[in-house]
Order: structure tokens, then sequence, then C-alpha cells
């Protein structure tokens, strides 16, 4: 134990102000895909971090977009403020207080609206064809992203209204309903993937045809297509259980990702927001064994070593924003210490609870961050009083990630609308596994 708890305090870096992310920085190099982690949705500390390195990475080295675990016509409304569109609130904070879908409070909070002011002051001195973006990449607007696309074909290419109808009127018996669909597909293999798919095709065969007017409106009513795809495939396969539904929607998610790079051109560089889940690479970890991929393992196979970086977080206590069920109204929870024979009770035991670290690996680490240990994993429905059986995920975190901050005592987020007003929005959608992440 003596010889483990020296390898740790030599491998913990400070981590006290955005400077202590230089050897990080330094880690990162050229990559082109940085993709950083969060232990829960509901942490300010996770997100207050990401964003101070977010920004480093766009002053310092030229990031084009940041692409986070959301929906995208919520995040197309953000992104068209942060970028100083005509017409786009001057404020982002009002594009996020139209986020309607739970759990709102993931993106609608006070880091997330600081940021996005932080992008669009940066950007309004940069060139429009240089500003940086703010995207979402997950696959629930179903039914708000069928519309985006009808209302586009209207405006553009009204011949190819009638596939856009036949989309709505397969899905029109299940009223705008995720967990009817689902339901249904056991009946119905099919569902409506024929016409929704043929939709994405004639939408993007319309747009090569264009070829001038708003490449923005272009894409936008494209990546909405493409996201009705992704939400039908993925509420189609929710009754066939967790790793085929999950592998469908991180899938859904680094299609979005690469597509996102090629509308960025030559040299366009990505950062990622998600859960520790979605970006800790999964061959690593218990999800492999079930049969489960993410966004995090996909990127890495698809891309050199030396273009992708890693980062993950971890808290042993303090508080978080969460709920006790699936729609249920949000409220701070008091996390208990994390428990026995986790990677954060170990660097708790070492480093004390006064003071963060930053580890920054490079595969000649010692045993600790070498063996499966269990990290913490919360989503956004949460029961402190369980985590003695859940909340868990046994990881390699050397292997993992390419780096780790731990920030022993974090608290929880300040949501922009009032906890009351965070409850069950749409009472049908679908929760995600693990625990809503």
């Amino acid at each position: 134990m003596a010889e483990e708890a020296a390898s740790i305090r030599a491998a913990a870096l400070p981590l006290s102000s955005e400077t202590d992310l230089d050897p990080l920085l330094e880690r990162i190099g050229d990559a082109r895909y940085v993709l950083i982690g969060e232990a829960s949705h509901g942490t300010h500390d996770f997100y207050a971090w990401r964003a101070a390195l977010s920004r480093r990475l766009v002053e310092e080295k030229e990031f084009s977009f940041v692409a986070v675990e959301g929906d995208w016509p919520d995040c197309y409304a953000v992104h068209r403020s942060a970028t100083c569109a005509p017409e786009a609130p001057e404020d982002p904070r009002e594009a996020l207080r139209g986020f309607d879908r739970w759990p709102t409070w993931m993106w609608a909070n006070d880091d997330v609206a600081g940021f996005t002011r932080w992008l669009r002051n940066g950007n309004a001195a940069r060139e429009a064809d240089r500003r940086v973006g703010f995207y979402c990449l997950d696959v629930y607007s179903l039914w708000e992203s069928l519309r985006a696309a009808l209302e586009y074909l209207e405006e553009h290419h009204p011949q190819h209204v009638e596939s856009a109808l036949a989309a709505f009127r397969c899905l029109e018996p299940y009223a705008e309903d995720p967990r009817s669909y689902a339901r249904a597909m056991q009946w119905v293999p099919g569902g409506c993937e024929p016409e929704v798919l043929r939709l994405l095709a004639e939408l993007r065969s319309s747009i090569a045809d264009d070829g001038g007017g708003d490449r923005s409106g272009r894409f936008n009513a494209e990546q909405n297509a493409r996201s009705a795809a992704g939400a039908e495939a993925y509420y189609r396969v929710m009754v066939k259980g967790k790793p085929d539904s999950w592998n469908v929607r991180d899938r859904h998610m680094v299609e979005t990702l690469e597509e996102l790079m090629k509308h960025h051109g030559p040299g366009a560089k990505a950062i990622v927001w998600e859960h520790n889940t979605h970006i800790g690479d999964a061959r690593w970890t218990d999800m492999a064994d079930a049969g489960m991929v993410n966004v995090g393992q996909l990127v890495r196979e698809a891309h050199e070593p030396e273009e992708v970086v890693l980062v993950g977080f971890g808290t042993h206590s303090g508080s978080v924003l969460a709920a006790s069920r699936w729609g249920a109204p949000v409220r701070s929870m008091t996390m208990p210490a994390a428990r026995r024979g986790s990677v954060e009770r170990l660097l708790h035991n070492v480093l004390g609870a006064d003071s963060s670290a930053l580890f920054v690996f490079d595969g000649g680490e010692a045993e600790w961050a070498a063996d499966f240990r269990c990290h913490r994993a919360i989503g956004v429905v949460y029961h402190p009083h369980a985590e003695r059986w859940g909340n868990y995920v046994p990881t390699v975190l050397n292997r993992r990630y390419d780096a780790f901050l731990r920030i022993d005592e974090t608290t929880a987020l300040a949501p922009l609308q009032e906890p009351s007003e965070t409850g069950a929005d749409r009472a049908g959608e679908l929760e995600t596994w693990p625990s809503g992440t």
C-alpha cells in the first residue's frame, strides 16, 4: 500500500487553475478529437473544468466546434446564437432556456450559458467561416427533426414534401410518444424505417443538386433528417434490450461527429462533451462484456492514436443535480462517500480531501491505474442510498482515458429553470442506460 500511495502521489499533478492544464494541453498536442467526459450529468465542477479546457483548445489550438450529448434542433438554436447568426438571440442563455425535453438541466444551466456566451464574444471577432460552433450529437429528436426537415423542403424543394409527409403519416398513430412506437415494434418490426430513410435520401439528393443558397441551412436540414433516422432506429430497437439500443445511439453520435468534421473542412478539430460512459473507451470496462461499444472506442478505432485524446472525470463526494425517477423534478442530492475498492476512494485515501489532481497517462503507470477498479458513474436518475449495488463501472483507468481529472468534493449544477420547472416535460421519453447517461 505504501508503494501504491507513493506512485499515486508521484503521478498526481496540481489542479487549481487553468494554467494547471498545461500538461494536458501538451499531451493533446496536434490531436483532432478531444473527448471530455463527466462522471455525472449534474455536477458543476465537471462542467466548469470541461469549459476551461475547451476555452484553451479554442484559443490556443484553434478547435473548430464543440459537440455535446443532446438533441440537434435544440442545440442548433444555441449554435446560431453562439456564432452570431442573423436573427438569432444575442444571448445564448435565451436559446438554452428553450430546451424543453427532460432532462433540461443537462445543457440549460449556468455553466453552459457562461461558456456559450464566451463563445459568442469570441466569434464576434472572427470571420464568419472561422466561427466556433456548438452542436448536438444525440438521437432523441424524432418528431422535432422531422418537422424541421419538412419546413426546409416546403421552402426550398416543395416537390419532395410528399416524402416528409409520408414519414409523418406513418408515425401519426403513435402521437409523438416514443414509448408507444417502441412497444409497437414488437409486432411491426420494420416500423417507419423505409419512410424516414426515404426522406433522408431525397433530402440529401435535393441538397446535392441545389449547390447554392445557405450552406448552413442545407447542412442543418440534412442533419435533422439524419437525426430523425437515428431516432427512429433507436426507438425501434429499444424492445431488443440495452446493448442494441445503446450501440445504435453511440454509432449515430459518431456518424454525426464525422459529418460535422466534413462540414468544417480539412483541418477541422472537434471537442466532444459527453458522459464518461460515452467517451471513455468501452473496451476497458465491463461494457465490452455486454457487447456494447461507445463513442470513445469508435473514434479511437477510426483514427490514429495521436489524433484522439479521451479525458475522464471522477469525484469522491459532494452534491449532484439529478432526479429520483425518469421524468421527475430535479433536485440537488448528496452523494455518499465513494465506495470501498473504487478509484475515487483510493485517490481520496491517498491524496486527501483538500486538493484536486490531474493525471496524464502514458501507458507506463503502476498497478493502481492499470488494474480493473470500480469507477463512479451517475446519470440523470440517481438513488444515493443504492450506490452499493449500482453507479459504478469496472474500469482500467489508464486505458479507458488518456487523462483523468479528480475533484474530491464536488457541487451540483445551477439550472436555468427553477427545479419545479425541470420535471416531466415529456412523459413518454425513454430512459437511457445506465441510469440516464
